[in-house]
């Protein structure tokens, strides 16, 4: 296979992710659309629970036992992405598809703001104020009406769960970057899924409940595309640069604004809700064009 054939194929396998990962949670709206009333914990911990199995089989058929290194980043990364997923869930179930992903998507920004409060030799003036543009697109997503209406009148609380999941995962990726220097992606995989669901019953053990038909058929369905999303961005970035696949993965962002009124029977929304979801996609492309700052 041809190197331009790789990295198409390696763009195809980001881009059919985030596809994967928006329609996951789409599959929370169908379900409220057919009358189902589980709890959104249980969409979340049927994601987690078919990743542990699937994994699980993956390091028994490899015979390679999870080899943690660093308790501290693996516990830190099942904690951030345990609270991002829920929240994230939550948000759907609460505001809407569109609105969940488009906030979860902060999370680069959130990485951004981290690192320039932390890692001083490598602030860039710049970056944050295409941060401080990008927020006051979350501003206009949060409140889209607010130039009609002012801010408090038309903010929604409930957006906070979307809000919440952006920064989680931001959290949630500082803590991948530094666990994959010691670990490797199955043993990363693996005690993310496997502690997620202990989380998850610890916390929202009542709320967890065997579904009936239609129920357990669209928690299969979201856990289903939620694995194959997490399998094609791990086989994507194979081929493709982190830059790459950052700007890809953005796409969700345009995907849920575009996708919302026909994939989850939603209002379309409004031009400053578009307008806020252009400043936070921009500014994602941005920080993944954006030259790092070389350490001496």
């Amino acid at each position: 296979m041809t190197q331009p054939s790789n990295k198409l194929l390696g763009l195809s396998s980001v881009f059919a992710s985030a596809i994967c990962f928006y329609l996951a949670t789409a599959t929370l709206r169908w379900a409220r659309l057919q009358g189902v009333t589980v709890d959104s914990a249980n969409f979340v911990f049927g994601r987690f629970f078919l990743g542990f199995l699937m994994v699980g089989l993956l390091l028994l058929i490899k015979k390679r036992p999870p080899k943690p290194v660093n308790w501290h980043y693996l516990i830190g990364r099942t904690v951030a992405n345990t609270m991002a997923v829920y929240c994230f869930f939550k948000a759907v179930d609460l505001t809407s598809v569109a609105e969940g992903n488009i906030l979860n998507m902060t999370y680069p920004l959130f990485v951004a703001l981290f690192s320039w409060f932390t890692l001083k030799d490598e602030r860039d003036y710049t970056s944050v104020f295409v941060v401080l543009i990008a927020f006051a697109g979350v501003v206009m997503i949060l409140a889209p009406d607010m130039v009609h209406t002012g801010f408090l009148t038309r903010f929604n609380l409930n957006s906070l769960w979307g809000l919440g999941s952006g920064i989680s995962a931001s959290v949630a990726i500082i803590y991948l970057n530094l666990s994959r220097r010691v670990h490797s992606t199955e043993t990363t995989l693996f005690f993310m899924f496997t502690l997620g669901c202990v989380i998850i019953l610890v916390l929202f053990g009542k709320r967890i409940e065997w579904p009936d038909g239609p129920g357990f058929l669209f928690i299969a369905l979201c856990s289903i595309l939620s694995v194959m999303g997490q399998i094609f961005i791990t086989f994507g970035f194979r081929f493709v640069t982190a830059v790459e696949g950052s700007i890809i993965s953005s796409s969700r962002i345009l995907l849920a604004a575009l996708l919302g009124p026909v994939i989850a029977a939603e209002p379309s929304l409004t031009l400053m809700g578009w307008v806020g979801a252009f400043f936070i996609f921009s500014g994602n492309i941005y920080l993944a064009l954006a030259p790092k700052k070389k350490t001496a």
